[in-house]
């Protein structure tokens, strides 16, 4: 296979993941973090910054991992693709989120350009280990 259908599978493998459930998740997590910074006094004009982080966080792990564990939706070989590439197939989440990490950093924190996106590394790492080790875990459980 060419690079560019690497590339096309990587993303048809992102999108199997149980992606309404994981908004759900990022969306509590995201607003679990910002009750927290309002009932500590967190007060600035970067305060949504850091929940924004965490909810993309959060909606990432879910839809990336859930996609990797589910086997009862989407086409069959995608999913023999994903589970044959498993750093590959996470790559388009990790780096979703390190591209709307940044953003959210840059414009809704304090942070420049460069430093949220030298903030946005550990997470979008983070994710791709994550999802990279259980899709490897998968892949070793299945032979």
């Amino acid at each position: 296979m060419s690079r560019r259908e690497n590339q096309q599978l990587a993303v048809a493998s992102a999108t199997m993941g149980p992606w309404k459930t994981a908004a759900g998740v990022g969306a509590v997590v995201g607003g679990a973090a910002l009750g927290v910074d309002l009932i500590t006094g967190h007060w600035s004009t970067s305060m949504l910054a850091g929940p924004a982080g965490w909810a993309l966080f959060f909606f990432f792990l879910v839809g990336t991992v859930g996609g990797r564990l589910r086997t009862d939706t989407g086409d069959r070989r995608i999913r023999r693709w994903a589970a044959e590439h498993p750093w590959q197939a996470a790559m388009p989440a990790a780096g979703a989120l390190l591209v709307l990490n940044t953003l959210a950093q840059a414009f809704l924190g304090d942070a420049s350009l460069i430093g949220a996106f030298l903030v946005s590394l550990l997470p979008a790492g983070l994710l791709l280990a994550i999802a990279g080790v259980v899709g490897s875990v998968k892949q070793a459980r299945g032979k």
